[in-house]
């Protein structure tokens, strides 16, 4: 039996995750759902927001559906979502942002660089250590590579390799293992390819880059469909893998209805497709697109609609009552 942890989370997860798990239910009643529950309200409990059984639960599952987290500035609070994307190796986080005209697949290093974890804190310095290593960079662009030769063969490596030595090594692995493989590329400096994308996205394909450098770059790049709450992503290891949104816990609107599920519904699809339901993928796509169609939208894309307004919204598309 296929097994799909649910994870809620923090904040407006709530709300996004029942839409999306309501859509998985309907094109897959026989699959086992159990909740995990997770993060900064299960620390305010507990004092524990993500405990080594909850690890083990989700290395049960097939799949991971998992909503927004909140991590507080605090230095002695470990951030949930890092410790699950080290504890299951989920190295590949991909991001799809596409629309008429462009299909751009961000793929971004998920397990260092920047959010490495190896921190210090003082009262007059802090530190984080940048890691980037040669395993980590020749698996990520692999990855990339593989995604590239199923879509338009297209790789753009994003780099800052003229300011960053760890980047020099980053850039001249994803060219060595980009000439190996035959695959056109080209490079740019991250900056300079926040905004290019922004102005010609229909130039790009797949797009390879270190891990501070995606999540911003996915950020950005969400502005050309509409804004974060339309934005998926995948965290895909050898093993395991997990779907969320990728927008954050937004505690300013949750419990208002107000939030998007797109983004997790969206999210759900990767799932359907990385489990092999392209079928059931390309069907909560076309319903989204369908109730987008009829005018149904929520505040942040123009609308009045709630979330579950929305996602009942998807449900009657998907033939199924709400």
């Amino acid at each position: 039996m296929t097994r799909i942890a649910i994870v809620k989370g923090d904040g407006i997860g709530h709300e996004v995750i029942p839409a999306a798990q309501k859509v998985l239910a309907v094109l897959h009643p026989e699959y086992e759902y159990f909740p995990v529950e997770l993060g900064y309200h299960r620390w305010e409990q507990t004092g524990c927001p993500c405990a080594d059984r909850d690890i083990a639960m989700l290395k049960t599952a097939d799949a991971v559906l998992f909503g927004a987290v909140t991590t507080p500035p605090m230095k002695d609070y470990q951030s949930v979502v890092l410790r699950i994307r080290k504890a299951l190796d989920l190295y590949a986080n991909l991001r799809p942002v596409k629309s008429d005209g462009f299909d751009i697949m961000i793929v971004r290093e998920n397990t260092e660089g920047m959010y490495s974890g190896i921190e210090e804190i003082g009262p007059d310095r802090a530190t984080t250590l940048r890691v980037v290593t040669r395993a980590g960079t020749e698996r990520i662009v692999r990855a990339a590579i593989r995604l590239a030769r199923q879509r338009k063969g297209k790789l753009t490596i994003g780099h800052k390799a003229n300011v960053l030595k760890s980047d020099v090594l980053f850039r001249d692995i994803c060219i060595a293992e980009a000439k190996k493989a035959g695959v056109s590329y080209n490079e740019k400096f991250i900056d300079a390819l926040g905004l290019d994308v922004l102005q010609h996205p229909q130039a790009y394909d797949v797009i390879v880059t270190t891990n501070i450098f995606g999540d911003i770059l996915s950020d950005v790049a969400s502005y050309l469909v509409g804004g974060l709450g339309l934005v998926p992503s995948a965290n895909i290891g050898d093993r395991y893998a997990l779907f969320e949104p990728v927008h954050g816990s937004a505690p300013d609107i949750a419990g208002k209805n107000s939030a998007n599920p797109i983004a997790t519904l969206r999210s759900a699809a990767m799932l359907l497709e990385h489990l092999g339901d392209a079928n059931g993928a390309v069907r909560v796509e076309s319903a989204i697109r369908q109730v987008l169609a009829s005018g149904i939208r929520t505040r942040d894309i123009g609308g009045s609609a709630g979330t579950r307004e929305f996602g009942n919204a998807v449900l009657r598309v998907l033939g199924e009552p709400e």
